[in-house]
């Protein structure tokens, strides 16, 4: 069992559909039945979410989230309207459970003296490697 807090269930008025024509498969039916779902969520002014996942939300979104903060997910990958707007809205739930997990902090380390002690030696070898082809000693300088 995680410590995380639990995931805010979305109120449904948070959350715009459109269904639009889809591309692929479907025969006659692709052309006569709107099944692919565009599900819009705008996740900049939504008051289910804290600022600091409101935050990780939009960069995870990456191109999917327009400059105003709205989230757009478009699911056309089944045949059926149902079966698209379950993805659509998994997708979107996957996208704000990642949003959830606060990055791990960075923990500064020294390097130890052995891994210092071979970067120098190697920077000492490839310098002496190059002084000498330019055919020039090292006392002409």
């Amino acid at each position: 069992m995680s410590a995380l807090p639990p995931l805010p269930v979305l109120p449904e008025e948070e959350l715009e559909e459109r269904f639009v024509r889809a591309s692929g498969p479907g025969g006659q039916n692709v052309n006569k039945v709107s099944t692919a779902v565009e599900l819009r969520f705008d996740a900049a002014h939504s008051p289910s979410l804290n600022d600091a996942v409101r935050e990780r939300l939009i960069r995870l979104a990456g191109r999917r989230a327009t400059s105003d903060g709205v989230i757009v997910i478009s699911a056309q990958r089944f045949r059926t309207q149902e079966r698209n707007r379950a993805d659509a809205r998994a997708r979107l739930a996957a996208l704000i459970q990642r949003a959830h997990e606060a990055p791990t902090p960075r923990i500064a380390t020294k390097p130890t003296k052995a891994s210092v002690r071979r970067r120098l030696d190697s920077k000492r070898t490839q310098s002496e490697r190059k002084r000498t082809r330019s055919g020039r000693t090292h006392h002409d300088q």
